[in-house]
């Protein structure tokens, strides 16, 4: 029987072990997760949005797997009577400074082959969302929200009810390969595996040397900071209201999100986040800042990026001035219509020339399959990021 070990127990862990289960008929899968429930950090800190595909470079996996992932989480949360609300969303250009930008990804989101998509005067982008403000939009009326940690836990009962195992409580300490198997030590002892895949996100970049991996990219944690909108002033957002991102950074902008258990909320920010897993502002781990400081790619990409870093530094510690940027979607929401929420944190891979790595990465050896960036849409794209992964084992053999 084979026996495939999987390092982390988040939305992307558990949808590599449910398509190992399926396509591998009578092999083992055994979860390795750290912490006592599944998805408690990256799946259980997003917004819920089910991505459509609008943003990513044509012809790149996160392009391809987006388009795919969607789909594919759309028929599970069908399948499973889990949460699935296709509300929409406009990607809205406020001035004539933005139409540049606005115009190139008009040609991605048609190259990538959105669906529906439409261009919107004001007028038409007023019928849409009545009380945003813009020049011009982008609609896509196929981007979704839906609950990660439900599908997570979906999954993992999948895995258990399919022979597997969803271990908890148990983090890995040390990944040993034999010229026969893999042996993973763990906090209740070790297991030998046939494979391993490692998808442990904000620890990605640990968990990969404990297997041998190279030392870049290296993880720098990013807190997103969320708002959540009064009542009184909720139903002035139907669906989702973006900004047109800058495409020198990975980060979408401050945007306006419904949630699929009521309510909206403004955000996420991006800042530099002082503990991989500190999901408060005053949250500090000095091995986690040290890791940061030490690592020559975050001095460069701090050179390079230090003004965006101190504008959304502002946001953060500022709501009138968070709030001052979201206003410009959305005049009639304000610092005085919402309170501060939860918080989210991103795992950006950071090579070690300062460039932040944008597609996601995969790689296999010796057989171990290592996820050593795989940020938004990663949890749109998962379950075609589980096929591409046993994909690769497969052909690895």
């Amino acid at each position: 029987m084979t026996t495939v070990g999987i390092v982390g127990g988040g939305i992307l862990g558990l949808a590599v072990g449910r398509e190992v289960t399926r396509r591998w008929p009578g092999a083992r899968v055994v979860v390795f997760e750290k912490e006592n429930r599944v998805a408690a950090h990256q799946t259980g800190h997003n917004s819920g949005v089910v991505h459509a595909g609008i943003y990513y470079r044509p012809g790149s996996l996160k392009a391809e797997l987006c388009a795919r992932g969607r789909l594919l989480l759309r028929d599970y949360c069908a399948e499973h009577a889990l949460p699935y609300d296709e509300c929409g969303k406009v990607v809205v250009a406020v001035d004539a400074e933005e139409m540049a930008r606005f115009d190139a990804l008009e040609v991605t989101a048609r190259e990538n082959g959105v669906p529906d998509l439409r261009r919107l005067d004001t007028a038409a982008l007023r019928e849409v969302e009545p009380h945003a403000a813009g020049i011009a939009a982008l609609h896509s009326p196929r981007t979704a929200i839906t609950d990660y940690v439900a599908i997570a836990r979906s999954l993992a009962a999948g895995i258990e009810a399919a022979g597997g195992e969803v271990l908890l409580s148990t983090a890995v300490t040390a990944v040993r390969r034999t010229a026969a198997s893999v042996e993973v030590t763990h906090a209740g002892g070790s297991t030998r595996v046939d494979r391993l895949v490692l998808c442990a996100g904000l620890q990605a970049d640990r968990v990969g040397r404990l297997a041998g991996d190279g030392p870049s990219p290296r993880i720098v944690p990013f807190r997103g900071d969320y708002m959540a909108v009064s009542e009184a002033k909720q139903h002035l957002v139907r669906g989702m209201v973006y900004p047109v991102p800058d495409p020198r950074y990975p980060f979408l902008g401050v945007h306006f999100t419904r949630r699929v258990g009521g309510g909206l909320e403004v955000g996420p920010n991006a800042v530099l986040a002082l503990a991989r897993e500190g999901y408060h502002r005053s949250a500090v781990r000095l091995p986690d800042l040290a890791d940061t400081a030490r690592w020559p790619g975050f001095w460069r990409m701090a050179g390079t990026h230090w003004r965006t870093g101190a504008r959304e530094l502002r946001g953060s510690l500022s709501k009138r001035a968070y709030m001052r940027v979201a206003q410009r979607y959305v005049p009639e929401i304000g610092a005085a219509d919402v309170l501060r929420a939860g918080s989210g944190i991103r795992a950006q891979a950071v090579e070690r020339d300062g460039s932040l790595v944008d597609d996601f990465r995969i790689s296999t050896a010796d057989g171990v399959t290592s996820v050593r960036n795989a940020p938004s849409p990663a949890a749109t794209s998962s379950l075609a990021i589980a096929e591409h992964v046993v994909d690769r084992m497969a052909v690895a053999g």
